[in-house]
């Protein structure tokens, strides 16, 4: 089966466990000489599989949780484990949905969503040793609109959501760790840096893959970025950025200043 259509049938999967099991198999089992860029995939409807909790609201309707209480830290780290969960889906759907890209496009999005397979079970796990579980605090889903939103457009994709909402976490990840150090939680800065680490490699396959789809559509990286956030509605960028890792995920001191510009 081409690994396209198998990650598909991955998305398609609802249990959270069986979903982030599959996708590390499917990438340990890879062989890219069985990808077939050229296949299209109808779009089944219902994507992606999902449980029935946690309970999704509007992201403004969702409590700012303070990690120095129990209940609190282990919703902080629920709405973590969140963003992750979604991080597997909007992979998958990257790596079956757009055909015509060099092969290496799906293998990167295959090693992206093992990856952050294995960041939900560390969460998950951390989670369940603090007496709860995914599902157990509502959560929302905005970094899926956005993956819907451009399921039309390759170029918009690797614009707006490894580059624009992905890289968020590359700014809010360092705050998060001091605040889980300053509450005890020492488990959950170890599994933040290992995010980390990951994320600043996954902002970088979006990045090469942007600036790949400007040259061949004939684009300015620059000055097209603005009308597609534009065009589909991203939410602003507000600093302060993180200046180290988001150079170490590949965007240009002009690509920061041009951020920090328009915040």
């Amino acid at each position: 089966m081409n690994p396209r259509e198998r990650a598909l049938g991955v998305l398609t999967l609802t249990d959270p466990a069986e979903k982030a099991l599959q996708a590390r198999a499917l990438f340990d089992a890879l062989d890219p000489a069985t990808i077939d860029p050229q296949a299209v995939f109808a779009d089944p409807g219902g994507l992606p599989g999902r449980p029935d909790r946690p309970h999704l609201r509007p992201a403004r309707e969702v409590p700012s949780r303070s990690p120095f209480t129990p209940e609190g830290r282990a919703a902080l780290i629920h709405s973590i484990a969140h963003i992750e969960f979604n991080a597997i889906n909007l992979a998958l759907d990257a790596a079956f949905r757009f055909p015509g890209m060099p092969v290496a496009f799906y293998v990167d999005w295959l090693r992206v969503a093992s990856e952050e397979a294995l960041h939900f079970g560390l969460l998950r796990t951390h989670l369940q040793s603090l007496g709860f579980d995914y599902g157990d605090f509502d959560a929302h889903d905005g970094l899926w609109q956005m993956t819907q939103r451009t399921a039309g457009d390759v170029l918009a994709r690797m614009a707006l959501v490894p580059r624009t909402l992905e890289a968020r976490g590359l700014d809010a990840t360092p705050p998060l760790q001091a605040k889980f150090a300053k509450a005890g939680d020492p488990r959950a800065v170890e599994i933040l840096a290992i995010i980390l680490r990951d994320e600043v490699g996954h902002v970088a396959i979006g990045n090469h893959w942007y600036r790949w789809l400007c040259r061949r559509d004939g684009f300015d990286p620059i000055a097209h970025y603005p009308v597609l956030a534009d065009r589909y509605e991203a939410p602003k960028i507000r600093p302060p950025f993180n200046v180290e890792a988001r150079t170490a995920a590949g965007f240009t001191a002009e690509e920061i200043a041009f951020l920090t510009e328009r915040a």
